[in-house]
């Protein structure tokens, strides 16, 4: 699974020795969404050695956060309501959660999961496709076990304070992933590096041997075949979010970012793009802009410095707001 990129080795532009550098690829997947790693090494066994210590983190990652997988940390706390003992790393993302969640005033709300189970159970059902969302009966249900602070969260234990709640950290998580890969490759003595662990969060390390940044290319979200535009990156992360990622029926209107006060799929945006320093928080920070309200927007990036945010309007108009 690792290979030179191109078919051919890189020149190495560091100290004007001339000695190619190749440039490896790796592709897998990360919390079920395809990922790849990008990164300059001379030795081919030692790429793939790093390369491995890097899948390896993720799998590790993924016993804590992936809902797909019945013995990980979050499945069970759906499943039995409290789980002892959690993972440093589950609480550290909680807590950025949480964080989140106060700032946008819910609009980032982690225990949405429960809408995310009407949703599919409604759309996904045996016989022709509905095309309208669940019934409002149905909704109202499923919003009484949607609140995040009815989570207790502790270093002994996290208990969900309401039967039928459920916690989902996709919002979160693969950002969280995509800077713990780049920690693994940077002790490992890889700096020229890229990560991206969804498709949509991405951290640059320093740039390619020869100078030049990581270009990356924005996904159009009325075009999703075609690029908005394309960003130069180097030391920092972008993670997007957009209602075409997932989608419940072809209109696009029934989306897996919910809005916790309507129980509906948001509309303000269509797309939300966000750069910063750290993977987790651009990734947290696109989800949560995603469902706030315009007229908050400004005060939650501004929360964050050294962040920046790409808003594309239905009408496709984009906004820029900086920390």
């Amino acid at each position: 699974m690792l290979g030179a990129v191109g078919g051919m080795p890189l020149l190495c532009a560091g100290d004007g020795s001339r000695q190619e550098v190749p440039l490896w690829r790796w592709d897998g997947s990360s919390l079920g969404s395809p990922s790849r790693l990008l990164l300059y090494h001379p030795d081919r066994a030692a790429a793939a050695h790093i390369v491995r210590r890097c899948a390896a983190e993720i799998d590790r990652l993924e016993c804590a956060f992936a809902l797909y997988r019945a013995d990980s940390e979050i499945a069970r706390l759906n499943r039995d309501g409290r789980l002892a003992a959690p993972s440093q790393e589950l609480l550290e993302v909680l807590s950025q959660a949480q964080r989140f969640a106060e700032l946008s005033d819910g609009a980032f709300d982690f225990t949405v999961q429960p809408l995310w189970n009407l949703y599919a159970s409604h759309f996904f059902r045996p016989g022709p496709p509905p095309s309208e969302g669940p019934p409002a009966r149905a909704i109202g249900d499923a919003l009484k076990r949607v609140d995040w602070r009815n989570v207790e969260v502790t270093a002994k234990r996290i208990v969900l304070g309401r039967p039928g709640m459920g916690l989902t950290l996709n919002g979160i998580a693969q950002g969280y992933v995509t800077d713990r890969v780049m920690d693994v490759l940077r002790r490992h003595g890889c700096e020229h590096t890229l990560a991206d662990m969804g498709r949509s969060e991405i951290k640059a390390g320093k740039p390619h041997l020869d100078g030049g940044p990581w270009r990356i290319g924005l996904t159009d979200p009325r075009h999703t075949d075609a690029f908005a535009r394309r960003l130069d990156l180097q030391e920092t992360a972008l993670c997007t979010s957009g209602g075409y990622g997932t989608i419940f029926e072809p209109s696009g209107r029934h989306h897996h970012l919910f809005d916790p006060r309507s129980g509906r799929s948001a509309s303000h945006f269509i797309a939300v793009s966000v750069l910063a320093p750290s993977a987790t928080i651009a990734d947290a920070m696109s989800t949560a802009l995603y469902v706030t309200p315009p007229e908050r927007t400004s005060s939650l990036v501004a929360a964050f410095p050294g962040a920046r945010a790409l808003i594309t309007h239905p009408d496709g108009s984009v906004v820029e707001v900086s920390a």
